[in-house]
Formats: structure tokens, sequence, C-alpha cells
């Protein structure tokens, strides 16, 4: 195995979840490079793939697939910020939720139904009719919020995101 292999597998197994361009500007490798390796690994057998709203993420063996859904929603800041709170808070609204995360509330809906498609979370309602998260398995997620930190690229990409929202919402006011 090359040199240059071996750091990808070895980044990795330090970083269950890691999605390619992380990967790419963490080892500062060429994308075609970090591509053939990673196509090589797999083929290995020594990786998983995970596809999840247009990113890919890599894992060592050794994960369940819900394990790996999980790890790649705590890698992005948002959908972290609403599993730590639907940790402290079972079944947060909404409301709680955007104002707790300081993010639009369509920002919130993306994220939980991107939760929900995952069976991270799911989606309940009150007797008003206001949403509410609630974690499919909060004890799990717990041990595996420990495994993931986010990287500073994933929580710039994050931000921006917000900006955006928050930019499109005001102008949207306007009209």
């Amino acid at each position: 195995m090359s040199d240059v292999r071996r750091t990808v597998q070895g980044h990795i197994e330090s970083h269950p979840g890691v999605h390619f361009n992380e990967l790419v500007r963490d080892l500062d490798i060429a994308t075609g490079q970090a591509q053939y390796h990673l196509r090589r690994l797999r083929r290995a057998g020594c990786l998983d793939v995970v596809e999840l709203r247009d990113r890919t993420h890599y894992f060592p063996q050794g994960y369940d697939s819900w394990e790996q859904r999980t790890i790649a929603l705590l890698r992005r800041e948002t959908a972290r910020g609403i599993i730590i709170v639907a940790l402290e808070d079972p079944e947060p609204s909404a409301a709680e939720l955007a104002g707790e995360l300081d993010v639009a509330r369509s920002t919130i809906s993306w994220h939980v139904s991107t939760l929900a498609e995952a069976d991270v979370a799911e989606k309940c309602y009150d007797r008003h009719g206001r949403s509410h998260v609630k974690l499919t398995r909060p004890e799990e997620t717990r041990c595996l919020l420990d495994e993931v930190a986010p990287s500073l690229s994933d929580r710039l990409v994050d931000r921006f995101t917000r900006l955006i929202d928050d930019t499109f919402g005001e102008s949207a006011t306007r009209r």
C-alpha cells in the first residue's frame, strides 16, 4: 500500500464520516489523487461510503448504516446543534430550535427533514399543531456525538448557508 493511500485510510479511521472535500483539504492532496486512492480503498473493502444530501462521507469498516448516517449528520453544524438541543431538552419545538440556534425556521425544517429521513429523529406534533423533534435513539446518538467534532470548513459552509437564508428571508419579507 502506498504512503498516500495509508495516509488517506488513517485519516478516515481517525475522522469517521469525513466528507470528500474535507478529506482533500485536510490532507492537501489533489482531487484526482484522492479519488484514485479512495476508489482503491473501497475496492479493497477497507472503507464504506455513504451519500447523504449531496455529500459523500467515508467510514472505516465497523459502523452500521444508522451510525454512519448519524455521524455524517453530526459533522454538520446545524444538524449537530439540533441534536444537542434535543439531547438536553427532549422534543424541542421548531421555534425553540430556531431561537436557540439562531437560524431561520426554514433551515431548521430542512435539517429536521434530513434527520428524519436518516432515522436519527422524527417530527411529532403537539395538540396545537406545533412541530417538535424527537431523537429516535438518544443514548446511542449521545455516544456518537463524542466521536465527532465538525471541521472548520464544515462550520464555515453551514454559516454561509445561514447567511444566504437570512438574506433571502429578509428580501422575501420586503416584497
